[in-house]
């Protein structure tokens, strides 16, 4: 019998809150959340329940505030960066780097917010916070070279991102944004993460950072943070059919924008013979129960290797450690070592288990399913969020999990015969984030992967959103507007020479104000 696993120490969500309180009052208060807008902490909006898909521990709920209250904290991120604008350069540099001493300091604080938020295992939580506070540090250090001949835009960046990675991702870009002279506005993820980034703004707010932070339903928030006259840029991670109606509203407007959007990334498999480093990477890839933007749910497999294919999967993928984050043998264990938790609530989890089974119903062939009994849990936890690894081959054209991404540890295994049928099932989803083909013969690889539509294509290893000076961006609906990384990324958020054309999905004819 597997051993009878404990909470570990300290590390409850009634722990967690407390100490939210104690490090900063003025954003948490009794049993609930602020929204931080026209410079000081309100106890506005109408907070909604809200449980962790960890065990269903009930956690803060974000406060969501109206339209009508949106406008005005748009307005007074306007007059923030009014002012901000013209801080000198050496006194922001000074205060984001106060900043990310802030976060460092409270490290682990941050890291244990995310896992009973959004269901991170400890590694994963700790390396989301440790990106952020080192992908800006980053551009502390270089962002004289970086703002030479450039200005702040005329208004606010607006940020609306999804729930997978609020430090790594959308306190990355905020702290760039505002290094780079503008005032920001964040909107708090519907699903989850929002006491990490009230603390995260809690800090940067203490240093002088003009930051706002909103909650609120995207319907109810879109008209001020992305068509407010005020927005000087919109920042968009998430889904297509949400960011659809945002490129169409920026578009209209001639708003500067970064629009990440969802892709079917795909693993190719073509002559290939190293079957010892695709096993390799198998379970790394599904760290976060692939709940990334650069996860690889597809396997697009040459027919007459599928034999092989199956002798380095199956044993990788039956490695796979799945369960609560926090669940122990004693107390003071040591974290657990993790590949996954739960997804993002029971209602996804829901959702892939519905997929898997129509899927199924119409012709796809199980090759793997994990099982309950296999994963880590405490005595009598609520398991509802939790969806165990499965993997189908050749899911029905008619079944969401043939062309879109399922965000969650599910893999799709299609056979092709030809190079033709490699490429259309690769691009399946109208373009992508990134992609992976491996082949044995690197004119082979040289010759097919221009042909793929992804922004980046490995040649037999896993590609990343990438940091610091690596470009990214997205080929086809995967993305929009300006590309980001580096110095692109500063200077998708400020203004250059007159007529500068940023790299990126624009139409032929548009520049940028």
């Amino acid at each position: 019998m597997p051993p009878t696993l404990t909470l570990k120490s300290g590390t409850s969500w009634t722990d967690a809150w407390q100490r939210c309180r104690a490090v900063a009052p003025e954003a948490f208060r009794d049993d609930r959340l602020l929204n931080l807008w026209n410079a000081a902490w309100q106890a506005d909006g109408r907070v909604l329940p809200a449980v962790s898909p960890v065990d269903g521990t009930p956690v803060a709920g974000p406060p969501r505030l109206d339209r009508a209250t949106a406008r005005q904290a748009v307005r007074a991120a306007l007059d923030q960066h009014r002012a901000w604008r013209h801080i000198p350069l050496p006194e922001r540099r000074a205060r984001v780097a106060a900043t990310l001493d802030a976060l460092a300091e409270h490290r682990d604080l941050l890291s244990l917010l995310l896992v009973w938020e959004i269901g991170k295992p400890w590694r994963l939580a700790r390396a989301d916070v440790d990106r952020a506070i080192d992908g800006v540090r980053w551009y502390v250090d270089g962002i004289d070279a970086m703002l030479a001949d450039r200005a702040p835009l005329d208004g606010p960046v607006s940020n609306i991102a999804s729930w997978n990675y609020p430090m790594s991702v959308l306190v990355h870009a905020v702290l760039v944004q505002a290094l780079a002279g503008n005032a920001v506005i964040a909107k708090t993820p519907t699903d989850g993460g929002v006491a990490c980034l009230t603390l995260a703004s809690a800090l940067a707010a203490r240093e002088g950072i003009p930051v706002t932070l909103v909650s609120g339903s995207g319907g109810e928030l879109s008209e001020a943070l992305v068509r407010a006259p005020e927005v000087g840029c919109v920042s968009f991670v998430g889904g297509r059919d949400t960011g659809a109606a945002v490129a169409t509203a920026v578009a209209d407007l001639g708003k500067r924008h970064i629009l990440e959007q969802e892709g079917l990334n795909t693993w190719g498999v073509w002559n290939h013979s190293d079957w010892d480093a695709l096993a390799a990477v198998v379970p790394k890839l599904f760290d976060y129960g692939k709940q990334r933007c650069t996860a690889y749910p597809r396997f697009v497999v040459q027919r007459q290797l599928f034999d092989a294919f199956l002798a380095a999967y199956l044993p990788a993928v039956r490695t796979l450690r799945v369960g609560h984050p926090l669940a122990v043998e004693q107390p003071t264990d040591p974290h657990p070592r993790l590949d996954f938790g739960p997804v993002i609530n029971a209602a996804k989890a829901k959702e892939l288990h519905d997929q898997v089974a129509e899927a199924v119903d119409r012709g796809a062939v199980p090759l793997y399913r994990g099982t309950p009994s296999e994963a880590r849990f405490l005595p009598g936890q609520d398991t509802s969020a939790y969806v165990q690894p499965v993997t189908l081959l050749n899911p029905p054209r008619s079944s969401p999990l043939h062309h879109a991404e399922p965000f969650g540890p599910v893999d799709t295994v299609v056979l092709v015969d030809t190079e033709a049928e490699l490429l259309a099932a690769m691009n399946a989803s109208n373009g992508a984030l990134v992609a992976t083909l491996c082949t044995d013969d690197r004119a082979t690889f040289d010759r097919l992967a221009p042909q793929i539509r992804a922004f980046k294509v490995g040649h037999g290893v896993p590609r990343s959103r990438g940091d610091r000076d690596e470009l990214f961006g997205g080929l086809g609906a995967s993305w929009r507007g300006a590309f980001v990384g580096g110095e692109l990324l500063v200077r998708a958020v400020t203004r250059g020479p007159a007529g500068e054309r940023l790299p990126g999905n624009f139409p032929e004819y548009q520049l940028m104000p």
